[in-house]
């Protein structure tokens, strides 16, 4: 099951709880199910802080959410309960078994949901394609695919740049149209052949 919001790839709901908001974006309802449900971009690895806001913004969509599991490969503390507004949210981790991208929401009266989780220090323009593909309502990627698909954009984007750099140390456009004209030697004309007329 899916939610659907209509803003922007990065959602900013507003935590009553606090000051700051959760950066959040959910897939709408598609033909068929996606792979993913979402994305999440927290904004540290701590669950105990985390969490709260996440349930806050989700279970008015989606019913109490009663069970969270992740992969402990990226959260350095994996606490086995965390208390949210007005209830506690049990958490779970498995290992080989979830991608470690990935966080499961599970709710007793609705469903489940898969978040792909983007990496708090992740730059903005990543995060938003992140957000963006894992929201795609047709989406066939997992949360490690879309990871690998966005560091070889990086990557690439990286390498645009440098190549860019070097190109304007150079002299860019300028330096490169004034190598490309051949050098055209300077010749006198003679004046057009006239006959004389007898």
């Amino acid at each position: 099951m899916t939610a659907t919001i209509t803003l922007s790839p990065t959602l900013e709901v507003e935590d009553r709880s606090s000051s700051s908001s959760i950066r959040l974006s959910l897939a709408p309802a598609g033909p068929a199910p996606a792979l993913l449900d979402g994305a999440w971009w927290p904004r540290s690895r701590d669950l105990v802080a985390e969490l709260p806001a996440l349930t806050a913004a989700v279970e008015p969509l989606w019913g109490r959410i009663t069970r969270v599991t992740v992969n402990p490969t990226h959260w350095p503390v994996v606490p086995r309960r965390v208390p949210v507004a007005g209830h506690v949210v049990k958490v779970g981790w498995f290992l080989a078994e979830q991608d470690p991208h990935e966080l499961l929401l599970l709710s007793y009266r609705m469903g489940r949901w898969n978040l792909l989780v983007v990496p708090p220090g992740t730059d903005p323009v990543s995060a938003a394609w992140l957000m963006a593909a894992a929201s795609d309502p047709l989406g066939t990627s997992t949360a490690s695919r879309l990871m690998e698909q966005a560091a070889r954009l990086r990557t690439a984007s990286e390498s645009d740049r440098a190549v860019e750099a070097v190109w304007d140390s150079e002299g860019g456009h300028e330096a490169r149209a004034r190598a490309a004209r051949p050098r055209i030697p300077a010749v006198t004309a003679a004046p057009p052949y006239r006959p004389m007329a007898r």
